[in-house]
C-alpha cells in the first residue's frame, strides 16, 4: 500500500534507534484516529518496540479511557497543550513504555474557531521523564492534515531520540 511506503525510511531509522536504546512506544490518539499506531506497525519487526495505542476520539472516551480531568477539557478544550500532555501522562500510567506520544487536534473540515482553526494540532512526546509539547498548524483537507500530523510527529520523535 502506497501510504505506508511513504513512511518506510523514517520508520526504519526509528526502529533501529528504538531497538538500539531498547525503548518501546505507546500512543494516545484523537484526531489521527489511530493512524500513528497503524504507521508505526506497518513495518516488519514493529512488535519489538510498539506497545499499544488508545484512540480516544470523543471527550467521553478521553475522560473514561485516558482519565482526562473534566476541568482540563472545560478550561482548555480537547485541542490544547494541556489536554495533549495529560493524555500522554495518563497513558504512561496505563502502559509501561519509555516513549508516550499523544495527538489531539482539529482535522476539519469543520470544528475550527478563530483561536484554534482547522489544522490546529497538539502533540506531546514523553521520553522517559522528559516532556515535550508541540503545536502545529497545518492546512489542507482532513486526510492531508492527519498525514502531515503523523509525519511531523515521527520527525520530532526521531530528532528527540537522536539528541538524547
Amino acid at each position: 500500500m502506497e501510504l505506508f511506503e511513504d513512511f518506510s525510511e523514517i520508520l526504519i531509522e526509528l526502529k533501529n534507534l528504538l531497538n538500539q536504546k531498547k525503548y518501546s512506544v505507546a500512543t494516545a490518539e484523537s484526531c489521527t484516529g489511530g493512524l500513528l499506531g497503524a504507521v508505526l506497525t506497518s513495518i516488519p519487526g514493529s512488535s519489538t518496540y510498539f506497545q499499544g495505542s488508545i484512540v480516544a476520539y470523543s471527550n467521553y472516551q478521553k475522560i473514561n479511557l485516558l482519565k482526562i480531568n473534566e476541568e482540563t477539557l472545560k478550561n482548555y478544550g480537547a485541542v490544547s497543550e494541556e489536554c495533549a500532555l495529560e493524555m500522554a501522562k495518563n497513558l504512561k500510567d496505563l502502559i509501561n513504555s519509555n516513549i508516550i506520544i499523544s495527538i489531539t487536534g482539529i482535522a476539519g473540515p469543520e470544528g475550527g474557531t478563530n483561536e484554534k482553526p482547522v489544522g490546529t494540532v497538539f502533540s506531546s512526546i514523553i521520553i522517559n521523564n522528559s516532556e515535550n509539547i508541540f503545536r502545529y498548524q497545518f492546512s489542507g483537507n482532513r486526510n492531508l492534515i492527519r498525514l502531515m500530523t503523523v509525519r511531523t510527529v515521527l520527525d520530532n520523535l526521531l530528532t528527540l531520540l537522536e539528541n538524547e
